[in-house]
């Protein structure tokens, strides 16, 4: 009797331990998946942070990434803010001021520049259609994310700067112009939008004014 009620002690054990242990194992699977699953995000977050400050410096700030232009690449949207200005992001509701901005985009492993914002504004084709010949030194910018159109950004020439012309030296009036650039699906950039909001305009190669020949 002893015999038989020591081995049904010990089997009762032995089903307890296993039960502990099938426990402990299954806990520790949704752990390391937790864990892995930081360490890619982790991962994504640095390499984002290096492509921004690769294209724009250390004071390069990511304002949204994704999907932005709905043509199924990752792109990150950067600017150099023109002042210390709370990083809560811009929007069509909250306008900022930028020295610069650039929109990066990931194909095939490669990240690239599809579009720049410094003293022009230009895409990998040439200035875009209507940019002004003076050289703008800072940007009141904003920009919305819409579900049908993909990223919208607006560049107005900001108050507190002088645009002037870089063949002339004169000041041009550009404070009230507003440059409205959007993807572009058929021709697969980003490209200025025409005032009447009509039609995309082609690029430039060059903004110097042509000059006329007398015959």
């Amino acid at each position: 009797m002893r015999i038989r009620r020591l081995r049904t002690i010990v089997g009762m054990l032995s089903w307890i331990m296993a039960l502990s242990l099938a426990g402990c194992h299954s806990a520790q699977q949704p752990a390391l998946a937790d864990v892995k699953a930081a360490t890619e995000r982790a991962d994504v977050v640095d390499e984002a942070r290096g492509v921004a400050e690769a294209a724009l410096g250390k004071q390069a700030e990511i304002l949204a990434r994704g999907n932005l232009a709905l043509n199924g690449r990752e792109q990150l949207l950067v600017v150099n803010r023109a002042t210390k200005q709370a990083a809560s992001g811009g929007g069509a509701t909250s306008p900022i001021l930028v020295t610069r901005a650039a929109v990066l985009e990931q194909n095939a492993g490669k990240w690239s520049e599809v579009l720049l914002c410094d003293e022009h504004l230009k895409n990998p084709n040439g200035y875009l259609g209507g940019s002004p010949v003076g050289r703008i030194n800072g940007w009141q910018f904003e920009f919305s994310q819409d579900a049908n159109e993909g990223l919208e950004m607006k560049f107005s020439p900001a108050d507190i700067f002088d645009a002037f012309n870089v063949h002339t030296g004169e000041r041009i009036g550009l404070k009230n112009a507003t440059f409205d650039v959007r993807w572009n699906r058929n021709a697969k950039r980003y490209q200025s939008f025409d005032q009447s909001h009509e039609r995309y305009l082609s690029e430039v190669p060059s903004l110097e004014t042509p000059q006329s020949t007398l015959r």
